[in-house]
């Protein structure tokens, strides 16, 4: 049985977090509207230190940030693993996330208590495609 989790209007760290602890629990999670999905704080700022993130160390050393907002998501959930243990890497494999919502994935996706970017107290965010799309991702709808 696998979690079905929607990120669409959520916040990004509380989404990962809550995947992040399901997967060490054993569970299969898949995240669903990843590009939706919304970081908080200045536009300017998330976007300096995505910029300042990916253009860190060396291209043959990394490290490694994607510029698709799915596998951005996903790098954001591996740094709240023990990903450099077994049981933290294989939790890592049980967590998938997708741009939309693909055929593949069937069930009723559930949505994170507590999560909501209505709960911010101002209008400082920004969502994961729209800092993809700064870093030079492709555009996604």
């Amino acid at each position: 049985m696998a979690i079905i989790i929607d990120a669409q209007d959520a916040i990004v760290g509380r989404v990962a977090a809550y995947a992040a602890k399901q997967a060490l629990l054993g569970q299969t999670v898949h995240i669903i509207n990843a590009e939706k999905a919304v970081m908080s704080g200045a536009k300017r700022t998330s976007i300096n230190e995505a910029k300042r993130k990916n253009a860190m160390g060396v291209p043959r050393k990394g490290p490694y940030f994607s510029k698709l907002p799915d596998r951005y998501v996903r790098r954001i959930i591996r740094g709240m693993l023990p990903y450099k243990q077994p049981r933290g890497r294989a939790a890592f494999e049980r967590i998938m996330c997708y741009i939309g919502k693909p055929k593949s994935v069937e069930g009723e996706a559930i949505r994170v208590p507590g999560a909501d970017a209505n709960k911010l107290p101002n209008l400082k965010y920004l969502t994961i495609g729209k800092i993809c799309e700064e870093l030079g991702g492709k555009h996604h709808d």
